[in-house]
C-alpha cells in the first residue's frame, strides 16, 4: 500500500493499486459499491472514475489503448472489461540490480518467458580508492547486465509479432534495455504503463505477465 500525503495539517488519503482481468472487473465493482455506497461512474481522459457515496474513489485504466478495437458492452464498466479482455501480444522487460525477466505475453499468460540474475557485490567500507573501484566495478556490471537482457529480450521476442512492450523493475535500467541496438527492431512499438516489480524471478515474471494483461485500478480510502 503506498501513501499519498495531503498538505500539512490534514490527514493521509491511503491508496493502494489492484490488478484486475476483465473477466473479474464486472464483480470487483460490485464488491466496491456494497463496501463504499452508491457509485458514480463516470469517463474521463485518464480512464473509468468511480466515486462511492463515503468518499472512497477508484480510477480503472485499461492495459491498453483501444487501437482501433475498442470493447463492447451495455455501460462503461462493460465496455472496459470487455477490452482488457481482448487478446493482445505483449513484450515484457523487467530489470533490476539483482535479477531479470523477459518474455512475451497474451491473455494473462507466458508465451515464452526467460528469468536470469546478476550478482552485484556488496559495497565495500573503506573510503577512497577502494570506494572508486566499487564503482566502477558496479557501473560496470550493470553495463554488461543491460546489454545481456537486452540479447535475451532479443531472442525471446524473435518470431513473434509483439503489439506493445511493457518495462518494469527499475526504470532506468529497462529504459537503457529498451535503447540497446539488440532491440532497434522494438523501438517503435508503444510501451505500456510500467511495472512496479520486485527482483524478477519466474514468480514475479508470472504476476507480472497477468497485471500486464488486466485493468490497473488505483482505489483512494474514504477521507478519515
Amino acid at each position: 500500500m503506498s501513501h499519498s500525503g495531503e498538505s500539512v495539517g490534514r490527514p493521509a488519503v491511503a491508496s493502494r493499486t489492484a490488478f484486475i482481468s476483465g473477466a473479474r472487473l464486472a464483480g470487483w465493482v460490485d464488491r466496491f459499491g456494497a463496501s463504499h455506497g452508491d457509485l458514480e461512474i463516470a469517463d474521463h481522459d485518464d480512464g473509468v472514475r468511480l466515486l462511492a457515496a463515503d468518499g472512497a474513489s477508484a480510477l480503472l485504466q485499461a492495459p491498453w489503448p483501444d487501437d482501433g478495437r475498442p470493447g463492447r458492452g451495455a455501460d462503461l464498466v462493460a465496455r472496459l472489461a470487455s477490452l482488457a479482455s481482448q487478446p493482445r501480444r505483449i513484450g515484457l522487460v523487467l530489470i533490476r540490480r539483482g535479477g531479470y525477466g523477459v518474455a512475451v505475453a497474451s491473455e494473462g499468460r507466458l508465451l515464452a518467458a526467460k528469468t536470469g540474475s546478476k550478482y552485484v557485490q556488496s559495497r565495500t567500507a573503506a573510503g577512497g580508492q577502494s570506494q572508486q573501484r566499487y564503482a566502477r566495478r558496479r557501473a560496470n556490471q550493470a553495463d554488461a547486465m543491460v546489454e545481456a537482457v537486452a540479447d535475451q529480450a532479443r531472442q525471446v521476442f524473435a518470431g513473434q509479432v509483439i503489439e506493445y512492450i511493457v518495462p518494469g523493475g527499475d526504470r532506468g535500467m529497462a529504459e537503457l534495455v529498451l535503447d540497446e541496438p539488440a532491440l532497434k527492431a522494438y523501438a517503435k512499438v508503444q510501451r505500456l504503463a510500467y511495472l512496479d516489480v520486485p527482483d524478477p524471478r519466474a514468480a514475479v515474471l508470472k504476476k507480472a505477465a497477468a497485471d500486464a494483461c488486466a485493468v490497473r485500478i488505483q482505489v483512494t480510502d474514504p477521507p478519515s
